[in-house]
């Protein structure tokens, strides 16, 4: 903002003590091809907010749909489950806990970081833990299913929100492993770059010193929409604007405990 103010101080001074361009008729007429150059400018950056902005809301459906998922898979596994069998209602009930802390650990490219029961500490070290607890997960409903504990119709009510776990860890990877173009993000700072420094040529003629404050907040606008688009194109950090991972995380621990 300093550098802009400075540059645009330095072009109205030189227009207007060294140069005499306040009576040329071409340089009036520079304010016009800046507007549409704005105009085209703003559509650009629409597309490229509303792109950024697409991903991070098709982030927070997928998380909202794990919340979902991990009631009703709770809520199911408590119906068919009998209340006396404390150990493998213990068992889901940290399973599906730790698929979603998993995750959110996934999407950052870090470990997993609560604590783990002898029976869950075999999914670290893995290349891909929230698949190992999906596994687990699976193995541990056909196990009982063989036993008799659970029928075939129930079996395939609890394969559904077992494949949508799968789902949303494959909807989410999708998200973090495609980011927008690299080159259309230069190419739009170039634009934004360009486009104000030589807005003060056109309107220095026009507002003289005020200029300086005109290219100032202008800049300010087209590089504040810019920085917003790449703070929320990739959702699933740790900054202030991404998603609530980390509580939507407890969320999903408190309901599973309450129900199983």
């Amino acid at each position: 903002m300093l550098f802009i103010a400075l540059y645009t101080w330095g072009i109205v001074f030189l227009e207007y003590e060294w140069w005499h361009w306040d009576q040329d008729p071409f340089v009036k007429n520079l304010t016009t091809v800046q507007t549409l150059l704005g105009f085209v400018l703003s559509l650009l950056l629409v597309f490229r907010t509303n792109t950024a902005y697409d991903r991070w809301w098709e982030g927070r459906k997928l998380w909202g749909n794990l919340v979902n998922n991990s009631r009703t898979l709770s809520l199911k596994l408590n119906a068919i489950l009998p209340a006396h069998d404390l150990i493998n209602r213990h068992y889901f009930q940290k399973g599906i806990t730790l698929y979603a802390h998993s995750l959110k650990q996934h999407l950052r490219s870090k470990e997993i970081e609560v604590e783990l029961d002898e029976e869950w500490t075999g999914v670290m070290g893995q290349h891909h833990i929230p698949n190992q607890i999906a596994k687990r997960l699976i193995q541990k409903i056909f196990d009982l299913h063989r036993e008799g504990k659970i029928d075939g119709y129930e079996l395939q009510s609890l394969q559904t929100e077992l494949n949508e776990f799968q789902n949303i860890c494959g909807g989410c990877e999708r998200i973090r492993n495609t980011p927008i173009p690299f080159s259309y993000n230069v190419f739009v700072k170039k634009f934004i770059f360009f486009y104000v420094m030589t807005l003060p040529f056109g309107y220095a003629v026009q507002l003289h010193w005020l200029c300086i404050g005109l290219s100032c907040i202008v800049f300010y606008a087209l590089a504040s929409l810019e920085v917003i688009a790449e703070e929320i194109e990739d959702p699933f950090g740790n900054d202030s604007n991404d998603i609530p991972t980390d509580r939507i995380c407890e969320t999903i621990e408190n309901n599973v405990l309450t129900i199983l």
